[in-house]
């Protein structure tokens, strides 16, 4: 037997509701397995299981807002699987932050079975977006109205308020959970900068050429260029993908670039592009494409949400010149990109106008020094040079 248990996701996270079930007792279930969904105070978010076995024993009810850690469910294991080692997991800000009332481990029938028509979350979100629960058509097990229910119901019969407002709770919450991490961050990381001015010249240049061949839907944009000569330059100094955990730099073997997606209603999230170095342009392409769509839609899988190893934020065309962000804790560094712009540069004993980006690098003093800083930024630089070799 093991436990399932409620996952982190997010330095940030100290609890988590219990959306909806995906799986039922005496299914199976197997490893990358879709087993529940959580909503935290960024995001709804797919929970993954990583292990083998079949689901015994649902222990939290959809609707129960309960703390990182605590058991959701027990799980057989198959034959010859053992419970996965639990991770290194960063640090949440103190539990009186958000205080969480323990989950009743024994319920009476008559009380799981009257709330069986309506989860609770489902009832709060159709409280908040004026949703009558008589005129929805429940699509869970038995008749069940969930989440998914109240917002098809919302969307379809366009309720007076404006979709501006219909979740304020959920947007005050995400705020409040950004300022905890960025305050956390500030009064704990110490923080410094290096800047880099970039010559983009090559980089767009061949990027042209390379869409002139490529049909519209699978060009590439030149933020994935940024992306893989990030994740290889991280190769060339590790210390900066890695994690402080217990007073200590944690290096990672794999680089997880935790991309910054700015929501339709708000705020910021960062999930996870796996293997950001190992891919191809073409995958990264496609992959970044899918997980700033599921980002904003909200459904981002747990893994997504706790694997970066770094974070890189854009600003994109319309974006400031550069931007100096803070580092997401435990991670030890961020890399701000601000928009291309047109520069003159010496080149060849000429002056010239060039494309130019400036990558900022923030990284936390107690992992890294200047001299590891500026070998990142010189490595970055290299391979924007040479784009064809991305």
């Amino acid at each position: 037997m093991a436990e399932f248990l409620m996952p982190i996701l997010g330095a940030d996270m100290t609890a988590g509701t219990l959306v909806e079930w995906r799986k039922q007792p005496g299914d199976a279930v197997r490893r990358g397995d879709i087993i529940a969904e959580v909503e935290t105070d960024k995001a709804d978010v797919e929970v993954e299981i990583f292990m083998n076995g079949v689901l015994e024993h649902i222990l939290v009810e959809p609707g129960e807002k309960v703390p990182v850690g605590t058991p959701l469910a027990i799980i057989t294991l198959a034959a010859g699987e053992e419970a996965p080692a639990a991770a290194p997991a960063p640090v949440p800000p103190p539990a009186a932050a958000l205080p969480v009332a323990q989950p009743s481990r024994a319920r009476p029938a008559a009380a799981a079975a009257g709330r069986a028509a309506t989860s609770p979350a489902a009832r709060q979100l159709a409280a908040e977006l004026h949703v009558d629960l008589a005129t929805v058509a429940g699509t869970g097990p038995g008749g069940r109205i969930q989440r998914r229910d109240i917002q098809a119901a919302a969307q379809t019969q366009r309720a007076a308020r404006p979709p501006a407002a219909a979740e304020p709770n959920r947007r005050t919450r995400m705020r409040q959970a950004i300022a905890a991490a960025m305050a956390r961050s500030s009064r704990e990381i110490p923080h410094f900068y290096l800047t880099s001015t970039i010559d983009m010249a090559r980089a767009v240049a061949w990027l042209s050429e390379e869409n002139k061949r490529r049909k519209v839907a699978d060009r590439l944009l030149y933020g994935v260029l940024l992306i893989k000569a990030t994740a290889l330059a991280l190769r060339a100094v590790p210390e900066l993908n890695a994690s402080w955990v217990d007073e200590r730099v944690v290096t990672h073997e794999s680089v997880h670039t935790g991309i910054a997606v700015s929501l339709p209603g708000g705020g910021l999230i960062a999930p996870a592009l796996h293997d950001a170095d190992r891919q191809s342009l073409d995958e990264l392409m496609k992959n970044l494409r899918d997980l700033v769509m599921r980002a904003r839609a909200g459904s981002l899988r747990s893994s997504e949400m706790s694997d970066p190893t770094v974070t890189i934020t854009s600003l994109g065309e319309e974006g400031a010149e550069a931007v100096s962000g803070l580092i997401y804790p435990p991670q030890v560094a961020l890399i701000g990109f601000g928009r291309l712009l047109e520069r003159p540069m010496s080149v060849g004993g000429q002056v010239v106008s060039r494309p130019v980006i400036i990558a900022t690098l923030a990284a936390d003093h107690r992992a890294a020094d200047g001299h590891r800083a500026s070998r990142f930024l010189t490595a970055l630089e290299r391979l924007l040079q040479e784009p064809e070799k991305l």
